[in-house]
Order: C-alpha cells, then structure tokens, then sequence
C-alpha cells in the first residue's frame, strides 16, 4: 500500500475525537457501526487510527454523533 493510502497521524486524531465524542454521548461501537452500516470492528479500527476515514464516512460519522464534520479538525494545522 503506499504511503498516501495509509493511516496517519491526523487519522489517529480523527479517531480519538471520534471515540471521544462516541463516549461523550453514551454511544457504543456497535450502536455507531449499526447506524454508519459497517461492523464494530470497523468502528474500532477508525477510532485507533488504523484505517483512514473517506470523506463521506466521517461526514456519516458526525452525522450520527451529532456534531459538525469541522468539530474533527479543530485545532490541526
């Protein structure tokens, strides 16, 4: 896989925000994968950073979080 394609330290942000917020509102993996469609390992492996989040899944993911897509970036350079 090329460099370009994987996981990074911005995802690893991404993905603890996600599980931040995910906790934050009494959310469990498997209740966010249900409502994205995916399976809770999925969840898992975005909220360590291991797998990269398209566009479209993080707008899913706020969406289900109830939080604007731009509260994930807050504060990166």
């Amino acid at each position: 896989m090329s460099a370009e394609r994987t996981a990074g330290d911005v995802d690893r942000i991404l993905g603890e925000r996600l599980r931040a917020r995910r906790m934050e509102v009494g959310m469990s993996q498997e209740q966010l994968a249900e409502s994205l469609g995916i399976t809770f390992q999925q969840v898992q492996k975005y909220e360590k950073g291991v797998n990269r989040m398209a566009a479209s899944r993080l707008l899913d993911c706020a969406r289900a979080l109830k939080i604007p897509v731009a509260d994930f970036f807050e504060g990166l350079d």
